[in-house]
C-alpha cells in the first residue's frame, strides 16, 4: 500500500472509532478531527524518540517562558513538517472530501497576539528542525486575546471560543501539576523563611508536540491551565447557593481565561500579575522536578538548564527560582542567586519605557510577600556589586514600584536585543546603566522567521518555483535562497515568479469575496499593512497618505495613477483608547473612499477583521508592497517585514528595528527609504512646535487633517476626530507630520516602480532571494552559541 492507502484507512478507522461515525454521514468538521488524529498517531513516535535520547545523553536542555505562542493552525503545519501534505490530499479526496475545506475549518489557537507570540512559535519550529531539546512554557487561555469585530466602523471585542472544540493535539498531564500561591504571610524560624499563601490555585499541564522539518526532532509545548484547590462546594449547592457553589472554581479559572487582562483598573493590574506568576512559578518547579527526577542534584543545575524569559512577562523567574533554591532545597541566598543568574536569560523586545512592566510595590507584596523580601535582597546583591566596581546602583524596587525590566536584567546572565539597532539604543538608553555595571551582558540575536510555516506551507505557488529551480534544501537552509540571485536577470524566471504572486493574489481577491463580500482587482498594488495597532507603528501615517493620495486622484482622475488596494490587519489592546480611534478612522475613510466612483477603481481601502496567523497566510504571499512605517528608534525588530520580504514584498519603510539589516541584505536599491533616522528622531522632538510647523509647511497634509477636522469622514459627528487631529499638531511624539511628506513622495515612486512590470519583478524577486538570513534556524543558533551553550543535534 502506498502512504496515501496507510493514511487513508488510519482516516476512516478514527471516523468510526474516535469519532463513532461512518464516512456517509460525517462532517469536516469530522473529517479534520479525524485527518488530525492520523497525523499525531504518525508524530508520536519522533517526539517520544527525541525525549528518550534528551535523558539518554543527557543534554542540556532550553525552557522559553512565553506569555503567547501565536501557534496558528497546527494540522497543515505538522503535515508540512511530516512530509506528508502530498499524501493527505490524495488520501482523502477518493472519498469525497475537500482537503482544503478540511484544513481551514481548523480554528487558530488563540494564545497570542502579535510578534512577540509568533516569534515564540517560529523559535519553537526552528528548535524541533535543530534538534534542540526544549520545551515551550505558556498559558492554555479560555479566550486568548480577543475575537475582533467592527460595527459601524468601531472595533468591538468579544471572547474567543477556540476551545470549546475538541483539541486533538493536546495532551493532558495530570501528573505534572502544581500548587500556586498568593498573598498570606511569610514567617522566619531557624529553619529559614516560610512562606504562607492565602489562597492557592492547581497549574495543570497540557502538551502540544513541536515537531521539526522532516520529522527530525519533536519537542514539547506545555501549556498551563488554572483549576480550583477545592472541591465543588454541594452543601452550598444543596443550600440553593448556586453561584456561590462554584465560585472558588470560577476565581482560579479567570487567571488563565484571557491573554493580558486589561489593567487601566487596579483588579485588572492584580490579574495580570497573578498570570504572570502563575504560568512563571509553575513552569520554573516544573524545570526542577525535572531535573532532580534525573540527577537527584541541583549541583549540575546549571549545565542541564537554560532559561530563556521573552520579555518581562515571566521575569519573576528569578524570586521565583531563588525561593525554591533557598526554601525547599535550603542552599544559600548568595549560591541560589548565583544559580538563578547562570541560567537565565532575558529577551528585551520594547524601547518605550511604559512597556517595561512596573507593579505598585504595595500590591506585589500583598499578592507575593516572599518574592518581594527576595527582591530586596536582589536588589542589595546588586548594589554590593555596583558599589564594588565604582558605580551608583540601579534598584529594582524605587519609588514604591517594582521594575521587571531591572529585575530581569539583573538575574539574568545574558540580556539580548532582537536586531542590531535595537541592541545598540538599548544599550545607549533604556539600560545604560545597568549595561555600565555588567559589561559585555547584552548581546545582539536578530529576530528571524520559519520557512516551513511562511515559505513552504502558506504560498505553494512560490515554493514550487523555488523547488524546481534550487531544490528543496532550503527549507532547513534558507540561504541556499541566495542560489536564486543569478535566476533574477533571467525573463522566464521573473515571469514565472510574478505568475506566482499573481496567483496568491487571485486566491486573496476569491477570499475577500466569500468572507467580506469586498470586490478588488487582482492587478493592483496590494500594499500590506499588517500589525498589532499602537501609535509607533504609524497605521495613521499610512491612511494620512492614503486620503492625499485620494485628493490628488479626485483633481487629476486621468493622471495615469497605479491602481492601489492598501490592506490593513490588526488588533487594538481593548483599553488603547488612540489606537481604537485610529481603527475607526480607517474604517471611517474606508467607506468614503470605497464608495467614490470617481477612484474606486484606482483605490481601495481594505480592513478585514479579526487578524490572526490563518489571515497573515493569505496576505503575505499576496502583498506587493510591505509597510514598514514606525517611528526610526522605535520598533525594535519587526518580523513581519521579514515574511513580506520572503515573499516577494519589497518594503517602504525607515531605518528603524530589523529594517535596518533587511536593507543592507537586499540591497538599498530594492528597499523603499523614507523618513527621519532614530538620531533625527529624538533631534526633532526637541525642537519647539515641532508637528504644527511640519503641518504647516505642508499644504497637502493640512488639507487632509482639515478633511478629518471637519468631518468629511464622520457624518452627523464632525467632530470626532478632533483629539486626535490635535495630538497631531500639539503632541505628535511618534512624528507622523514631521515624516508625512516624505512618505508620500517615496510612495510616488513606489507607483513608479510598480509600472515598470520587469524592473519590479526583479525587485521583488531579489527581496525573496536576500532574505535568507533572517531564518528563525539562524537566530536559534545564535542562542544555542552565545547565549545557552548548548549544540544542535547533529553537533551534540
Amino acid at each position: 500500500m502506498s502512504q496515501a492507502d496507510d493514511l487513508r484507512a488510519e482516516i476512516v478507522r478514527h471516523i468510526k472509532v474516535s469519532l463513532g461515525k461512518d464516512t456517509e454521514h460525517s462532517s469536516t468538521y469530522d473529517w479534520r478531527i479525524a485527518v488530525s488524529l492520523a497525523l499525531r498517531d504518525r508524530l508520536v513516535d519522533p517526539w517520544f524518540e527525541s525525549t528518550r535520547r534528551t535523558y539518554d545523553e543527557q543534554r542540556k536542555r532550553v525552557y522559553y517562558l512565553s506569555m503567547e505562542f501565536l501557534i496558528g493552525r497546527l494540522l497543515q503545519n505538522t503535515a508540512v513538517n511530516l512530509r506528508l501534505e502530498d499524501d493527505l490530499r490524495r488520501a482523502v479526496e477518493p472519498l469525497g472530501v475537500d482537503y482544503d475545506a478540511v484544513l481551514a475549518d481548523e480554528p487558530d489557537a488563540a494564545l497570542g497576539n502579535g510578534g512577540l507570540g509568533r516569534l515564540a512559535a517560529c523559535f519553537l519550529d526552528s528548535l524541533s528542525t535543530l534538534g534542540i531539546p526544549a520545551y515551550g512554557y505558556g498559558i492554555l487561555y479560555e479566550h486568548g486575546l480577543f475575537r475582533q469585530r467592527f460595527h459601524e466602523g468601531r472595533q468591538v471585542e468579544t471572547a474567543e471560543d477556540w476551545l470549546r472544540q475538541r483539541q486533538v493535539w493536546q495532551f493532558e498531564r495530570p501528573e505534572a501539576a502544581y500548587r500556586i500561591g498568593f498573598g498570606g504571610y511569610v514567617s522566619h524560624s531557624g529553619r529559614g523563611p516560610s512562606w504562607h499563601p492565602e489562597e492557592t490555585v492547581i497549574a495543570a499541564a497540557n502538551d502540544t508536540p513541536i515537531i521539526g522539518w522532516n520529522a527530525r526532532w519533536g519537542n514539547t509545548l506545555r501549556l498551563w491551565s488554572a483549576r480550583s484547590t477545592a472541591i465543588f462546594d454541594l452543601e452550598r449547592f444543596n443550600r440553593g447557593e448556586y453561584l456561590a457553589a462554584a465560585e472558588q472554581e470560577e476565581l482560579a479559572r479567570m487567571i488563565t481565561r484571557v491573554l493580558y487582562p486589561d489593567d487601566t483598573t487596579d483588579q485588572g493590574k492584580e490579574l495580570r500579575l497573578k498570570q504572570e506568576y502563575f504560568f512563571t512559578a509553575a513552569s520554573i518547579q516544573d524545570i526542577v522536578r525535572r531535573h532532580l527526577s534525573a540527577y537527584n542534584t541541583l549541583s549540575n543545575f546549571v549545565d542541564k538548564a537554560a532559561i530563556q524569559l521573552n520579555d518581562t512577562h515571566p521575569a519573576i523567574a528569578g524570586p521565583e527560582l531563588i525561593r525554591l533554591l533557598t526554601d525547599e532545597h535550603r542552599m544559600s541566598f548568595e549560591e541560589a542567586a548565583a544559580t538563578a543568574r547562570d541560567c537565565l536569560a532575558y529577551t528585551n523586545h520594547t524601547l518605550l519605557p511604559e512597556a517595561l512592566e512596573r507593579w505598585p510595590e504595595g500590591m506585589f507584596a500583598s499578592i507575593l510577600p516572599r518574592h518581594h523580601e527576595i527582591i530586596e535582597r536582589i536588589d542589595t546583591w546588586h548594589a554590593d556589586h555596583a558599589v564594588k566596581n565604582g558605580g551608583e546602583p540601579v534598584h529594582i524596587i524605587e519609588n514604591r514600584t517594582v521594575k521587571m525590566g531591572e529585575l530581569a536584567f539583573i538575574c539574568a546572565h545574558r540580556v539580548n536585543g532582537v536586531s542590531a539597532l535595537h541592541t545598540e539604543i538599548m544599550r545607549d538608553t533604556v539600560f545604560a546603566r545597568l549595561n555600565r555595571h555588567y559589561p559585555g551582558r547584552i548581546v545582539s540575536e536578530t529576530n528571524g522567521i520559519t520557512p516551513r510555516r511562511w515559505l513552504r506551507m502558506a504560498n505553494p505557488p512560490l515554493r514550487t518555483l523555488i523547488d524546481e529551480a534550487i531544490g528543496e534544501d532550503w527549507v532547513a537552509d534558507l540561504e541556499q535562497l541566495e542560489r536564486l540571485v543569478p535566476l533574477t536577470n533571467d525573463a522566464a524566471f521573473l515571469d514565472r515568479f510574478m505568475a506566482a504572486k499573481h496567483a496568491n493574489k487571485q486566491r486573496l481577491v476569491a477570499w475577500l469575496q466569500a468572507s467580506h463580500d469586498v470586490t478588488v482587482g487582482a492587478d493592483a498594488l496590494f500594499d500590506v499593512h499588517i500589525k498589532r495597532f499602537h501609535e509607533y507603528k504609524r497605521q495613521l501615517l499610512n491612511l494620512l497618505e492614503a486620503i492625499a493620495l485620494w485628493n490628488e486622484m479626485r483633481d487629476r482622475p486621468s493622471a495615469g495613477w497605479t491602481p492601489r488596494v492598501k490592506l490593513f490587519g490588526g488588533k487594538a489592546a481593548p483599553g488603547y483608547v488612540v489606537a481604537k480611534q485610529i481603527i475607526h478612522l480607517i474604517n471611517d475613510v474606508a467607506a468614503v473612499i470605497n464608495a467614490d466612483p470617481v477612484t474606486r477603481d484606482m483605490l481601495q481601502i481594505v480592513f478585514p477583521e479579526n487578524y490572526n496567523v490563518s489571515m497573515a497566510e493569505l496576505l503575505i504571499p499576496a502583498a506587493d508592497l510591505s509597510e514598514q512605517v514606525s517611528t526610526a528608534g522605535k520598533e525594535a525588530s519587526g518580523t513581519g517585514n521579514m515574511k513580506l520580504a520572503l515573499n516577494g514584498a519589497p518594503t517602504i519603510g525607515t531605518l528603524d528595528g530589523a529594517n535596518v539589516e533587511i536593507r543592507d541584505r537586499v540591497g538599498a536599491e530594492n528597499f523603499f527609504l523614507f523618513g527621519l533616522d532614530a538620531t533625527e528622531a529624538e533631534a526633532r522632538r526637541r525642537e519647539p512646535d515641532y508637528g504644527r510647523r511640519a503641518i504647516e509647511a505642508s499644504p497637502r497634509l493640512k488639507r487632509v487633517l482639515g478633511q478629518i477636522a471637519g468631518g468629511l469622514f464622520s457624518p452627523g459627528e464632525e467632530h470626532r476626530y478632533a483629539t486626535l487631529v490635535g495630538r497631531l499638531y500639539d503632541d505628535d511624539y511618534f512624528l507622523v507630520t514631521c515624516d508625512f511628506d516624505d512618505y508620500f513622495a517615496r510612495q510616488r515612486g513606489v507607483d513608479e516602480a510598480f509600472r515598470d512590470h520587469a524592473a519590479w519583478a526583479r525587485t521583488a524577486a531579489l527581496n525573496t532571494a536576500r532574505i535568507g538570513w533572517f531564518s528563525s534556524d539562524r537566530s536559534i543558533l545564535g542562542y544555542a552559541r552565545d547565549i545557552w551553550n548548548v549544540e544542535p543535534q547533529d553537533r551534540a
